[in-house]
């Protein structure tokens, strides 16, 4: 049975423990083992996150410790995949810019605040993440971040649409759902999910459970790079993070 964390906190406005149980739904569906935790302590014992198949962050605006930060990605480098959703993985640590390099993005505004009407449009043929997801509208806050040119970048939408002082640069496609790699370990996340009904509106909700076991999944592929014995290849495994981080 493959073993899942997730740890929810920080801004309540998130909804963070209704979104967990979402995930938590989710994941024991397809047969996971999961821990759901309110602390950020679960982020301690280095050697739990190794043995770990998915770590699971639903945690916005909150500060962690570079010893925790350090040994989340310690446990990604190795293979434990890492997926989340809005500001619960890409707006969790501000201060912190290892975690920023590690999600691949970080939140810097959301023009026209919630409630703004936009389409998510699928890139086609980018990914199996994607496959048979038709373009959508929803209803919710627009995610305008900083994003990481190593992503893949599975969906878009486009800026702007409401007034502000970036309304007078060129239009852009922003990336709501992308993908990386930390190490040998995968990085899955959506843009959407400000409150517990976006994250259950059905096109939402098919494209995180997709990443959710996608990232899970790169496990596999990391133990048998141990059995092979090369495991920490290129640099895999050796980033311990910026000595600048809060």
């Amino acid at each position: 049975m493959k073993k899942a964390l997730i740890v929810w906190g920080g801004w309540d406005g998130h909804e963070p423990d209704k979104v967990a149980a979402i995930f938590a739904g989710i994941l024991r569906e397809h047969q996971f083992d999961v821990e759901v935790s309110d602390t950020l302590e679960a982020y301690a014992d280095a050697e739990k996150l190794l043995g770990l198949d998915l770590i699971v962050p639903v945690w916005t605006m909150g500060e962690i410790s570079k010893e925790q930060v350090a040994n989340v990605s310690a446990a990604v480098q190795n293979g434990t995949g890492l997926a989340g959703c809005h500001g619960g993985m890409c707006d969790s640590f501000r201060n912190n810019v290892d975690w920023q390099f590690m999600t691949g993005g970080q939140w810097v505004a959301h023009p026209g605040n919630d409630g703004v009407h936009y389409k998510v449009e699928i890139k086609p043929g980018s990914s199996p993440l994607t496959e048979g997801i038709e373009d959508f509208f929803v209803d919710t806050e627009q995610y305008y971040l900083h994003v990481d040119p190593a992503v893949e970048v599975l969906a878009t939408t486009r800026f702007p649409i409401v007034d502000g002082p970036h309304r007078l640069n060129k239009s852009v496609d922003m990336p709501v759902v992308w993908t990386k790699r930390w190490g040998v370990g995968r990085v899955y996340y959506n843009s959407l999910g400000h409150h517990a009904d976006v994250a259950l509106l059905p096109p939402v909700k098919e494209l995180m459970t997709r990443g959710l076991l996608w990232a899970a999944a790169g496990k596999q592929r990391a133990l048998e790079l141990q059995a092979a014995g090369v495991l920490g290849a290129a640099g895999t495994g050796a980033y311990t993070g910026m000595g600048d981080s809060q």
